[in-house]
C-alpha cells in the first residue's frame, strides 16, 4: 500500500500548504479560486463522462442510483460524520463539510485510482498512484486555499479507498475489465459536473446520495455491457 500511503501524503502537504495560502489571502480572492475550482470540476466531469460506451447504462445507472441514494440519505449520515469531526477538531470553518465532501470526490472518483490500485495490489510499482499523489497534491493547495481545513482529512477516506481496492486487487483484477472501469469512470464524471454546479452555486445537488451509481455501474456492465 505504499502508493495510497504515498497519495495521502500528498494530499496532507497539499492541503497544508493550501491552509498557509488561505491565511493570507482575502476573501474575495478565495472566492474567485472556489470559482475556479467549480469550473474545472464541470470540466473534468464532462471529460471523464465522455469515456462512456453504454449511454443507457449511464443513464440507468445515474437514476437508479440517485433513487436508491435518495432512500437511505446517504448524504444526511455524511454530514452528520463530518459535524461529529468538525467538532472533534473544535473548528467552525463553515466550509468544512464542503472541503471534505469535494476533496474526496476528486482524490476517489476516477480511473487513475481503480488502475493504480490493481498495479500495486498486483505486486508492481505503484507509478500510477506516484503520477496521482503529484496530481492530487498541486489540486489539494487550491482546494483547501479555498474550501478550508476539511479538505486535509479526505486523506481518510482516500486511505480507506485505494487501500481496499489494493488489497482486494488479487480477486477484481476478473470483474474490472477496462469496459467495466470505463462505466464507472463516466459515471463518476456526472458526479463532478453536478459537484460543480453546486460549487458554482447554480443549484444544489445531492451528488453524495448519487454515489450508488457507481456501483450499479459497474455491476450493470458486467452483466449486460
Amino acid at each position: 500500500m505504499r502508493g495510497t500511503i504515498v497519495n495521502a501524503a500528498a494530499v496532507i502537504a497539499g492541503s497544508l500548504i493550501g491552509l498557509l495560502v488561505h491565511a493570507r489571502l482575502p476573501e474575495r480572492v478565495t472566492g474567485m479560486a472556489f470559482q475556479g475550482i467549480g469550473l474545472f470540476t464541470i470540466f473534468l466531469g464532462f471529460t471523464m463522462a465522455s469515456k462512456s460506451n453504454q449511454l443507457l447504462i449511464m443513464i440507468m445507472s445515474i437514476v437508479a442510483g440517485s433513487i436508491l441514494g435518495e432512500l437511505l440519505d446517504i448524504e444526511k449520515y455524511l454530514q452528520k460524520g463530518s459535524q461529529w469531526l468538525r467538532r472533534k477538531i473544535k473548528t467552525k470553518e463553515e466550509k468544512f463539510t464542503d472541503g471534505l465532501i469535494t476533496s474526496t470526490l476528486l482524490f476517489c472518483v476516477g480511473s487513475m485510482a481503480i488502475l493504480g490500485a490493481i498495479e500495486e495490489g498486483l505486486g508492481g510499482k505503484p507509478n500510477l498512484f506516484y503520477a496521482k499523489s503529484i496530481l492530487d497534491g498541486f489540486s489539494s493547495i487550491a482546494l483547501a486555499a479555498s474550501l478550508g481545513i476539511g479538505v486535509i482529512f479526505s486523506a481518510i477516506p482516500l486511505l480507506l479507498y485505494q487501500g481496499s481496492l489494493t488489497l482486494l486487487a488479487g480477486s477484481l483484477q476478473t470483474f474490472l475489465t477496462q469496459a467495466i472501469i470505463n462505466e464507472i469512470t463516466a459515471v463518476g464524471g456526472l458526479l463532478l459536473i453536478g459537484l460543480g454546479i453546486n460549487l458554482l452555486g447554480i443549484k444544489n445537488i445531492k451528488v453524495v446520495n448519487m454515489l450508488p451509481a457507481l456501483l450499479i455501474a459497474a455491476f450493470s456492465t458486467a452483466f449486460f455491457g
